[in-house]
């Protein structure tokens, strides 16, 4: 069961971007998350919504794939691969990227409290 909602957990993170719903970040992160991606790092849900808004300007479309879970007790590990599109006037940018997530039991269920993204490869204008 823990696995089923922690993948549910990894698509909402991808809807959460690509829908634009930064105001909904808490539905997402734990008040104490942490990001670091190739946009910045942020700490708190407040701030890398911030984050997102600023970077997240154009149509995006994150496919999240392959996810491998560890979990223990009320934490977990998330490892997936990233593929997102930033869809530029000019020409997209695509991002092939590696995230690793972790992800605690809160009372309102699971929430990603980490993430940390690493870019393996870009396209500019594909």
């Amino acid at each position: 069961m823990d696995n089923d909602e922690l993948i549910e957990l990894v698509g909402r993170l991808g809807r959460w971007l690509d829908d634009k719903r930064f105001d909904d970040a808490h539905a997402v992160f734990t008040e104490d998350a942490e990001v670091t991606t190739p946009g910045g790092t942020s700490r708190g849900a407040d701030a890398l919504a911030v984050q997102a808004r600023r970077n997240h300007t154009v149509p995006t479309q994150h496919f999240i794939t392959n996810p491998l879970i560890e979990v223990d007790g009320d934490r977990a590990a998330i490892d997936a691969n990233l593929l997102v599109v930033f869809a530029h006037d000019g020409g997209p940018r695509v991002l092939g990227e590696r995230y690793a997530l972790e992800a605690a039991r809160t009372p309102d269920g699971w929430r990603i409290s980490r993430v940390r993204s690493s870019v393996v490869w870009e396209l500019q204008n594909a």
